[in-house]
């Protein structure tokens, strides 16, 4: 099974996946678009959170970073007059000094995330999109275009965006891993991430798209929308600030063309959805382990009834 995932809510899925699945049958494609450098670090905040949530480091109260983290380099960063407006927790930048140093050695990303993986004793394979950086650019009404993490961490996603892009995603590849990884998938899922900011920047690096259609599999789309709402970040605002109605039929659609089943919440019963896809409803809401793991298990059993 290929899961694609962004940050919090493709996490949670994964860790129920991880739970009921042999580690080998499982591999995790992660969002890099939001990936940055900040104090001279490669910062990878999506595959960070990924990796911290299935080596149960993470702080679960966030849902990213570790548990248990102190801040005291931050601290002392401010202490010099900056404004430390990312959240560094110190057992934090142990993994961005390695990942920096690694990759000034001349490592692609692709084995640097290997090599953190395996040293935390994480089973899934976990996959960069691409070895080639791209950096999602919001550009918003109120201080043109951002860098993602100035709009999502430094304005608390607050300002109205009037567009998306995906710098340098033109130059961008699949690596060989990930392509062997969606060749070798007999099914492949996308995350409950925010389709826009986490799911996009995978989709849209060259070939990747077309990559995944064309695979005889089902390939199936959970919604992070629940009645009306996103369960955590900005997909909601964002559908409203792009014209969209905040719904599951309009993720459904946005998925059209690389998808053919679609997963939404119960509590959306009755939604309106394209034609041409197997859909059912679950409860999607997955805020504690037991109910990553439910539906982790519904998804198999559904998935595993299609003739």
């Amino acid at each position: 099974m290929l899961v694609l995932v962004g940050g919090v809510g493709g996490a949670k899925l994964a860790y129920g996946l991880m739970r009921i699945l042999p580690p080998e049958r499982l591999k995790i494609i992660v969002n890099t678009g939001d990936d940055f450098w900040l104090y001279g670090l490669r910062i990878c905040p999506d595959l960070d959170t990924v990796m911290y949530t299935l080596a149960g480091l993470v702080n679960k109260a966030h849902g990213w970073g570790i548990a248990g983290d102190t801040r005291r380099a931050l601290e002392a960063i401010q202490r010099y007059g900056e404004d430390a407006w990312f959240g560094l927790g110190d057992q934090d930048l142990a993994t961005h000094m390695l990942r920096t140093e690694w990759w000034r050695e001349g490592h692609l990303l692709t084995q640097i995330t290997a090599r953190l993986a395996g040293a935390l004793k994480v089973g899934p394979q976990l996959l960069p999109m691409s070895d080639v950086p791209v950096a999602t650019m919001i550009d918003t009404v109120e201080h043109g275009e951002l860098p993602f993490q100035h709009y999502f961490v430094k304005y608390r996603w607050q300002p109205q965006v009037r567009h998306i892009r995906f710098d340098n995603i033109e130059n961008a590849l699949p690596s060989r891993a990930v392509e062997l990884a969606v060749e070798w998938a007999d099914v492949i899922l996308f995350g409950p991430s925010n389709p826009w900011l986490s799911i996009d920047p995978i989709l849209h690096v060259p070939g990747m798209r077309e990559l995944i259609a064309a695979r005889d599999v089902p390939r199936v789309a959970l919604t992070p929308i629940i009645a009306g709402s996103a369960v955590k970040g900005p997909a909601a605002k964002i559908m409203r600030e792009l014209g969209y109605e905040v719904s599951p039929t309009v993720v459904a659609h946005h998925y059209a063309g690389v998808i053919n089943g679609f997963v939404y919440d119960g509590r959306d019963d009755g939604a309106h959805m394209p034609g041409g896809l197997r859909t059912t409803t679950m409860n999607t809401l997955m805020d504690d382990d037991r109910k990553r793991s439910t539906l982790a298990r519904n998804l198999l059993k559904w998935i595993g009834n299609w003739s």
